[in-house]
Formats: C-alpha cells, structure tokens, sequence
C-alpha cells in the first residue's frame, strides 16, 4: 500500500483515557511478544526477521472499502507462480524467487499491543500480500496471537484470506471475535479441480480438497466463510466441482478469471504454465486463452444455476465481489 496511507506510530498518537480498550489491554498481556527467531528454513523458503514501521496499513485501490490490511509476513512460501504479490518487491532477485523467502514481521504482537486507537467496527483485511497460515505459522503462531489481541481488545470486522486448511486450527479465535461483538469471514481461495494445473501454478499449496475440507469444518463452526476462485484456472467437470464448492456450505463464492495476456509471472514459469493450459484444453498454445474464457463461462453459468436452485447468492465476479461483507 502506498506511503500516503500509513498510520502515525504508536508513540505519536494521543494519550486515552481508560476505558474498555486499556481493560482489554490488561487482559491480553499473557500473550508473548517474542518471536522464535531460531527457524531458520521451512521447506524450501528461507525465513528472516524484520522490524516493521507499521502492521495495520490502510487500504488503496482493490481493497479501498476496507480501513486496514493487516500482513503478518511478507513473501510467502507458498510460491504462487502467478502472485501479484511477488512483483510489489522492489528486489528483483526476491521476485524471481518467490515461494523461496518469507520475512516474519518480528515486532508485529509488540505494533498491535502498543495501539492505542480503537479497532471497534473497523474493516480489516488479513492478509493482501501474503498469506497468513504459510507453513512458518505453524510453528511461529503469529497470526495466532494477533488474532488473541484482536479479540481481547476489540470488536472489529475482519476478513480472512487464506488457502492453508490451518485455518481451521482459529476457529476457537474466530468465534471469540463474533461472541465479542466483532464480525468474521473466512475466505478460501480454490482454483481448479486439477491437480496437474495446481502443481504448475501453485507448486507449493495445499491441494484444492484439502482446501475445500478446511472451509466445511470453518463453516461448520458457525463462522461466515466464502470461496474464492481468483484466479479460476481450469475446472475439467464443471458438475462435480460447482457441487463440491457448494456441499462445503459456504454461502457466498466469488471468481475472476486468469488475465493471460497481461498477468505476470515469477522467473521462467510462463511457457510452462502456458503448455499446460493449452495441452489442458485440447488447443494450440497461440489460441488457448480464448477457449479457456469459453470454458470458464459455462463454469460460471453451471455454478450460478446450482447457487440458485440452492437459494444462494449469486456468484461475485472481480473488485464487486471483494466488497466488505458486513
């Protein structure tokens, strides 16, 4: 986000009186702000800790109807060959090897234990440019412990992005929020019913059903959840997939469709994403993306007749489907 939105630090902002908040902050002190700096490495992605300036940005553009993002991490393990992500890096060796670092935002419990302006109804976005159950928060509990401040000391709006089924290890978090008087959405992102095309473009993700069992068992906490496909890459039975999506009962579901032509890909991943596609769909390389915007309407119009004969809102398409949700 830009520079024009930050917020003051902590030490600048004006004095308070007690109230609820500073109650809330006496109740969350157990919460350790230390970080385990000793991991070095998970899976392929080096880790390194850094001190942030901030931890809750406000937003622009894409997310510009919610109040604050909120990043734990920056990088993420995860290695989405198309992460838009990855091209906000100004160091062009970190975006070429994306999915090979993640830097852990090491003073983030300290940031938020030291706010002192209330996060009462404020729409928070978590997380924009990464993702916050990458495999290092198993071990770090991070976002975890983000999740306890916010829900010790506020009542706020919070949307969850995530493709990790470690998501559902907050549940117990999550519901806190809601019985606080906060709001919660989890969304998930699933992109296709293959996995040949899921290892390709996201070689380091849990596989789509497991992402799909993690949603069902969030839904089935009674927190608000929402699948996104963005970006959809390619779904082979359009029946059987639009029918999983929904058996998870997820009430909402939001795609977009893979901007071929002018998406960016990390170092060296585009021709083999693009030979696959193309194999994929029985086409030339030179004309598959038009059969792929075929393919993905009749999925779009096989899903929206399924969400209307279940009494389900219609499918969200881009930005509108982003909208804040409560």
């Amino acid at each position: 986000m830009s520079a024009s939105g930050q917020l003051p630090l902590a030490g600048m902002e004006p004095p308070v009186a007690a109230g609820p908040d500073r109650v809330g902050e006496a109740q969350a002190d157990y919460i350790s702000t230390e970080v385990d700096t000793s991991i070095e490495r998970v899976g392929q992605a080096d880790v390194a800790y850094v001190k942030t300036g901030q931890l809750l940005t406000k937003t622009t553009g894409f997310l510009a109807a919610y109040d604050f993002t909120l990043n734990p991490y920056s990088g993420c393990s995860f290695g989405c060959t198309y992460c838009y992500a990855a091209f906000f890096s100004r160091d062009a060796a970190k975006r070429d090897n994306w999915g090979y670092w993640v830097n852990v935002k090491a003073n983030a419990i300290e940031l938020l234990r030291k706010r002192r302006r209330s996060l009462d109804g404020e729409l928070i976005y978590m997380s924009s440019v990464t993702d916050p159950y990458q495999p290092i928060e198993r071990q770090l509990e991070l976002t975890r412990r983000l999740l306890e401040l916010l829900a010790e000391r506020w009542k706020p709006k919070l949307v969850v992005q995530t493709r990790s089924p470690l998501v559902e290890r907050d549940c117990d978090l999550f519901r806190r929020i809601e019985d606080n008087g906060g709001r919660v959405q989890v969304n998930m992102t699933v992109t296709t019913d293959d996995e040949d095309i899921r290892r390709t473009f996201e070689p380091f993700c849990p596989a789509n059903h497991r992402r799909l069992a993690a949603i069902r068992s969030v839904q089935a906490a009674g927190i608000d959840t929402c699948i996104t496909m963005t970006p959809l890459l390619l779904v082979n039975d359009n029946d059987s997939f639009a029918a999983d999506l929904i058996g998870t009962g997820a009430r909402k579901f939001i795609a977009q469709t893979f901007h071929f032509n002018r998406g960016k890909f990390v170092a060296q991943t585009r021709n083999q994403a693009f030979d696959l596609m193309a194999k994929k769909l029985g086409c030339k390389r030179d004309n598959f993306v038009g059969e792929y915007v075929k393919r993905y309407r009749q999925f779009f119009g096989v899903l929206n007749k399924k969400l209307r004969d279940n009494n389900l809102p219609p499918l969200g398409e881009g930005k509108d489907g982003f909208a804040p949700p409560f």
